[in-house]
């Protein structure tokens, strides 16, 4: 897959895109990630920073510091999660990218859920989602 990869927040206040593809496709259940994204699990993919261009509404975007070294990026108007980066260490090069934000479609080549052990007690899934080969 080439090509440039769009996405915007839900009210569109914030527009990007990505110069490749998303790696890394993962679907996290830890408890930060759930509560960011108000849901059973949030799915992201990771592009090398260089890769994501901000096309509109850069001054929308807040970030939070979830932690030492993780950062959240989110549009202050709708609160669409849109972004998650580490400050150090061995990927702070790169950026997550919450692929519900995703406007251009995209098939990842493979995928995987992470962080089980921290799931919703309410959501459970019989088969989550067995990479892709």
């Amino acid at each position: 897959m080439t090509g440039v990869y769009k996405g915007s927040c839900l009210c569109a206040a914030v527009s990007y895109e990505l110069s490749t593809p998303p790696e890394a496709v993962s679907h996290c259940h830890c408890s930060q990630c759930r509560k960011a994204h108000g849901a059973a699990f949030a799915s992201y993919g990771s592009v090398p920073r260089s890769a994501l261009r901000i096309l509109s509404g850069a001054l929308h975007i807040k970030t939070y510091a979830s932690s030492k070294r993780v950062s959240r990026e989110f549009c202050v108007h709708c609160g669409s999660a849109l972004f998650w980066s580490r400050s150090q260490g061995e990927f702070a090069n790169w950026v997550s990218i919450a692929l519900g934000t995703l406007d251009t479609p995209f098939s990842p080549r493979k995928q995987k859920h992470v962080h089980l052990d921290s799931a919703a007690h309410w959501h459970r899934s019989s088969n989550p989602c067995p990479p892709i080969d």
